[in-house]
């Protein structure tokens, strides 16, 4: 008798698998990060597509927008060159390059964000995590003393 309720209790179409391709940024599973004042580095900020296989190349475009705290070529330098990264078949992550540059003078009082934010792409892939927020549709990197 069990195992007829086992049968017939479980249905093939119960829950509809989710198949809806996107792109978002992450580190850590996290959308945003603090990098330090006196951090000399180079930091790599992923964007990653979740798809079936692509048959053709996906350019996905970017903004990156500093808070008024922080200055190009003082705090931190965009490596990556140009505001798209391209994604060729077989390929689900591609990387955005910054370096930061140790900066003592850097001022507590005022936006020291960086933000990177998914703006659009070729194949009208949604961005961000499924859902109404649209999570990890951007990633805020905090420069912090």
């Amino acid at each position: 008798m069990a195992i007829i309720l086992i049968m017939t209790g479980c249905g093939k179409e119960e829950y509809k698998p989710f198949d809806e391709a996107f792109i978002h940024i992450m580190s850590n599973n996290q959308s945003t990060e603090t990098v330090n004042y006196l951090a000399n580095a180079t930091r790599t900020y992923n964007i990653y597509l979740s798809s079936k296989p692509l048959t053709s190349n996906l350019e996905v475009n970017f903004q990156i927008t500093a808070g008024n705290g922080l200055k190009e070529g003082v705090d931190y330098e965009i490596l990556t060159n140009g505001n798209s990264v391209l994604f060729l078949p077989g390929i689900y992550d591609m990387p955005i390059r910054i370096r930061w540059i140790a900066n003592p003078l850097l001022d507590s009082s005022k936006d020291n964000t960086l933000t990177i934010t998914l703006t659009d792409n070729n194949q009208n892939i949604n961005i961000g995590l499924p859902g109404p927020d649209h999570n990890q549709s951007k990633f805020i990197i905090t420069r912090v003393k």
